[in-house]
């Protein structure tokens, strides 16, 4: 069901949509009727995020695989009690910092062999059923398998990130085969088929998740990576599993927002949103000049204590508590001019001892999703693994850096720093709000301006996930490490709020009206109603469908 939001900031190119049994919110169409059938068949949420999961696989290729990480947060209704998912995998067994400098490298391969890390995926679907599922993997992989065999013809989007990609695309034969057929990138409606992911996601629905770490696939895969180099010994393949833990929060004018953990950067919007607190933003005006400035303040400030203090948590002691605690917060919030943009540090010692692709899904039991997965860039390394169809993400290569102490250095079995991170927000003690973003370094910035919108100016889901949307660059990937800060901005930002930002200091970059690519995907709870409302960003060319 769908209407056409009144409340808000203007018009919205989509319509909202309203359920009653569920609701799913998701960047493809197809993947939001495929977890809508699971929730209508009697499936719960968790059961359709992994349809959806999987489904996307094969629908967004660019942006998520079996080959990739996922992050998510669960509400369990049946016990009132929130989980959170951290499936991302480990560098190789090989891959010491030594090795990449005594290549002459001062960075790590943004593609190929040597930036892909451990996929996370496949165990992630496989953990995730297993404690809240009520359907099989098996099952849930079906419409997945359909639309590999028998083809999906290409959305616009989809047509344009192959386009944009295929000098990526073209330097591997194993996937110049799929995504360049006949030398050319396919044309936007043509049938798009992946005969050799089915037959992988055909295998894995047969025999199981962990053929894909210690069976015969594993083994197609690193034999595969062996060819080409890489420095995977199959134990860290072997080793992986993901881990259920319980998410990290704050409190934002009332609400509880819950996000995921390091290696998750969801520490950056619990840190920002506690620096924000102590602003009367809704006083200052929507997409006003006042806003944007103190958010992208904010932001500096946030990714810079990121940059300085955090890496696997396994490895190092990161200072969490006091990262996303109120006080610190009150100590960086002295760190903002309000009239001038500024380019801090991060906090000192003295202080701190004082392409992706997200969806949403609830079911008619309360039960709620919020569920990130990625390749990490557009394609990930750009290589698919032999004859299976499957992308190899390039987290290790986009993640890591050769900096020796630096929290963050590249080690063996070391889990890099994840952009992905993905949230929900309780009210009275129930979920409230479930949402998320990709976009890289820009999700923490756009999650934030989200739950600024809704939370301070009670904007719509629909009109908030279609606003104006900015991003301050550089973030915190280590190929774009010392670069200057540009402030990067829609120009459906009026002239004059663009340019009182750049009388304060601010590179302004125009984006273009639409041109900020993220990909929002909100489900809001109204519990005295007893209904969902669901609203999906148009940059992503997604759907929010109820029932």
């Amino acid at each position: 069901m769908t209407e056409t939001p009144t409340r808000g900031v203007g018009a919205t190119r989509l319509p909202r949509a309203f359920g009653v049994n569920g609701l799913a919110a998701t960047a493809h169409p197809l993947a939001t009727l495929t977890g809508v059938q699971v929730l209508a068949s009697g499936g719960n949420a968790v059961d359709a995020a992994v349809a959806i999961a999987a489904a996307e696989n094969v629908l967004l290729p660019a942006s998520c695989g079996l080959g990739g990480d996922v992050f998510a947060i669960v509400y369990e209704a049946r016990s009132e009690q929130l989980y959170a998912f951290n499936g991302s995998g480990v560098a190789a067994s090989g891959a010491h910092a030594a090795y990449y400098r005594a290549q002459g490298l001062r960075s790590l391969p943004l593609s190929g062999v040597h930036s892909v890390s451990v996929p996370g995926a496949v165990d992630a679907y496989a953990t995730l059923l297993a404690r809240f599922g009520t359907r099989s993997l098996a099952e849930l992989f079906q419409p997945a398998i359909r639309f590999a065999e028998d083809g999906v013809p290409l959305v616009d989007a989809v047509a344009a990130q192959i386009a944009s990609a295929a000098p990526l695309l073209s330097r591997f034969p194993t996937t110049r085969r799929i995504f360049l057929p006949g030398g050319e990138p396919p044309r936007p409606g043509a049938v798009f088929r992946q005969p050799d992911l089915a037959a992988s996601l055909r295998i894995i629905a047969r025999e199981g998740p962990r053929t894909f770490y210690e069976g015969a696939l594993a083994e197609r895969i690193l034999e595969f990576t062996r060819t080409e180099g890489g420095l995977f010994a199959g134990t860290e393949w072997a080793g992986h599993h993901g881990a259920l833990y319980e998410p990290i929060s704050t409190s934002y004018r009332g609400a509880i927002i819950y996000e995921t953990a390091p290696p998750s950067q969801g520490l950056l919007v619990l840190e920002q949103m506690n620096i924000l607190e102590g602003f009367d933003l809704a006083a200052l005006g929507h997409g006003s000049a006042d806003w944007v400035h103190l958010l992208v303040e904010a932001k500096k400030l946030a990714f810079a204590d990121r940059l300085q203090y955090c890496g696997d948590p396994r490895v190092i002691e990161v200072p969490l508590a006091v990262l996303i605690s109120k006080s610190f917060a009150a100590r960086r919030r002295q760190q903002i001019d309000p009239g001038r943009a500024r380019e801090p540090a991060a906090a000192s010692a003295e202080d701190l001892h004082g392409d992706t692709t997200s969806f949403a899904v609830v079911d008619r039991d309360g039960n709620a999703v919020s569920f990130i997965h990625s390749l990490s860039a557009a394609f990930g390394s750009g290589l698919v693994a032999g004859d299976t169809g499957i992308l190899l993400n390039n987290r290790a290569g986009r993640g890591f850096t050769l900096e020796e102490g630096h929290p963050n250095c590249i080690a063996p079995g070391k889990r890099t720093m994840h952009t992905l991170n993905c949230y929900l927000v309780c009210r009275d003690g129930r979920p409230w709000l479930v949402g998320g973003t990709p976009g890289g370094d820009q999700q923490p910035q756009w999650n934030v301006q989200v739950l600024s919108s809704l939370l301070d100016f009670g904007l719509d889901v629909q009109v908030a996930a279609e606003a104006p949307r900015f991003y301050s660059f550089p973030g915190t990937d280590p190929a774009n490490a010392g670069k200057p800060f540009e402030l990067r901005i829609e120009d459906r930002f009026p002239e004059h709020v663009r340019g009182e930002l750049e009388r304060r200091g601010h590179r302004v970059v125009s984006l273009g009206p639409w041109g900020a690519a993220s990909g929002v995907q909100l489900v809001q709870i109204d519990h005295e109603r007893g209904i969902y409302l669901g609203g999906s960003d148009p940059r992503a060319s997604g759907l929010a469908l109820g029932y």
